[in-house]
């Protein structure tokens, strides 16, 4: 049984310009929380083995921050992350794996698909009750809107 949430969208931008909101730290600094949530600090290194750190901001200030490492970086096309190792390489407690696919449909459009992959159901339940859904939609359509300015 997989234990995968997914949303499947075709967002009004080119693929480039989507994937470089993903990989711009200035950039995904700006769309990469659902607002009113905000997103502190960003530093990623977008190759195979390349860390990812963020920091998350409710609108009350709380912070939250997440890390990882990037798997797996096909320019303009897949950005695979995990959670399950830190970005110096130590075991960490998995929550997911994210698999995010740029897939040009030309005329500037691109399907673009997001996977979170748990360990387990009971992950996947509570990213599930976390937004799952929503939130990666409302995020998505930030992205969309940012790369259409650039």
């Amino acid at each position: 049984m997989t234990h995968e949430l997914a949303i499947d969208l075709t967002l009004d931008a080119p693929a480039d310009k989507l994937f470089r909101c993903y990989t711009d730290p200035s950039l995904l600094k700006k769309w990469f929380a659902p607002e009113p949530w905000t997103i502190k600090s960003v530093d990623i290194e977008p190759r195979a083995g390349g860390r990812f750190s963020f920091v998350m901001a409710s609108p009350e200030g709380q912070e939250f921050p997440n890390g990882g490492i990037y798997l797996e970086v096909v320019p303009n096309k897949k950005i695979v992350t995990t959670d399950a190792v830190t970005p110096d390489f130590r075991p960490s407690g998995p929550f997911m794996i994210a698999e995010i696919t740029f897939e040009d449909l030309g005329n500037g459009k691109t399907r673009y698909r997001a996977v979170a992959r748990h360990w387990n159901e009971e992950t996947k339940k509570q990213h599930q009750e976390m937004g799952f859904e929503p939130g990666w939609t409302q995020t998505a359509r930030q992205l969309e809107a940012l790369a259409k300015t650039i």
